[in-house]
């Protein structure tokens, strides 16, 4: 499915109600989990109550290798007289992927039938770094679904200059048949959940140091659960990763979906970002005026685990002014 291509339509189907999770990963912030059956099991959570819920729907959606946990320091803040919900994109966290289902394409079609069918439209989309774009191609697909688009270091061309060679090494990696495979999987079964979490931490924060304990924990624990159940697929985090790196190779392309966009976005970035250059947030700004953009001085790619405080009052700002949403 194209950006510019909407998803085909089946005739109104009633969902079936979505079953109580056997996990509690997020149960510390005070979510609840459950499943839904989207032509397969699909794994979401829901901050706060549900009871007198007037604003429009907040949907968090997660960047490549992360999963609802991405949202906890900030969803139950934000679920004040709305739903706010997080899903696992498939091959993520605790929604099963393969190769043919984990792409952002396919992903994308994820994320229209769940706001369909889950949530109920029209929502307000809160994407990081792949769920950014993700979020960017479903409001372009489905501009009625959508009523303002949070971009929280949304993957985006990179800039034309050198890049940071760790990163930039790491990607070229995963596109290489073969050799990205053979990388994936040694780095799935090889590592420890700890070890993984923190090479996680280690590239995502300008300072780890900055990280949540008690996420900490519950990343581990997720990641130990991903391992022991073969949630963690070398296949669908290949395909996600190469068709991710795809879409944002085509620049001229997604710089002209960005500028389609007609719902109110928030753009917000970290300047010590490794993976999305602030060259690249600043670009996306100044070819989209009416955005309204904050960069976060000192804060790297998942500001909402790094200063959560921070994206909080933001975010909070922001939905009072374009909304007239709760600031509670």
């Amino acid at each position: 499915m194209s950006p510019d291509e909407p998803p085909v339509k089946a005739a109104p189907v009633k969902p079936a109600p979505p079953k109580p999770a056997p996990w509690a990963f997020a149960a510390p912030w005070g979510a609840r989990g459950y499943v839904s059956d989207l032509d397969g099991p699909v794994h979401w959570i829901e901050f706060g109550a549900q009871a007198s819920q007037e604003e429009t729907p907040i949907v968090f959606v997660h960047g490549l290798g992360g999963s609802h946990l991405n949202w906890c320091l900030i969803g139950p803040q934000l679920a004040a007289g709305r739903r706010a919900v997080a899903l696992d994109l498939h091959g993520f966290g605790l929604t099963p992927g393969t190769r043919g289902t984990s792409t952002v394409q396919r992903n994308t079609r994820l994320l229209d039938r769940f706001v369909r069918e889950v949530t109920g439209t029209p929502v307000i989309l809160v994407g990081n770094s792949m769920g950014g774009l993700i979020s960017i191609r479903h409001t372009v697909n489905a501009p009625d679904t959508v009523r303002g688009l949070v971009l929280v270091g949304p993957a985006l061309p990179p800039p034309r200059r050198a890049p940071d060679w760790q990163v930039a090494g790491q990607f070229v990696t995963y596109a290489l048949p073969g050799l990205g495979e053979l990388y994936v999987r040694r780095a799935m079964t090889r590592q420890t959940p700890q070890l993984a979490v923190q090479r996680v931490i280690d590239l995502c924060f300008a300072d780890p140091a900055r990280a949540d304990p008690a996420m900490l924990t519950a990343s581990i624990a997720l990641t130990a659960e991903r391992q022991n159940q073969d949630y963690a697929s070398a296949a669908a985090f290949l395909a996600a990763s190469r068709s991710l790196m795809r879409v944002v190779g085509q620049r001229r392309r997604y710089w002209e979906m960005m500028a389609s966009v007609q719902a109110p976005v928030l753009l917000i970035g970290g300047e010590a970002d490794r993976l999305v250059p602030v060259a690249s947030l600043r670009q996306a700004a100044a070819r989209n005026p009416r955005w309204e953009t904050v960069i976060l001085p000192g804060v790297g790619h998942v500001p909402q685990l790094e200063v959560p405080d921070n994206v909080i009052g933001t975010l909070r700002d922001w939905l009072a002014r374009q909304f007239a949403a709760s600031t509670r």
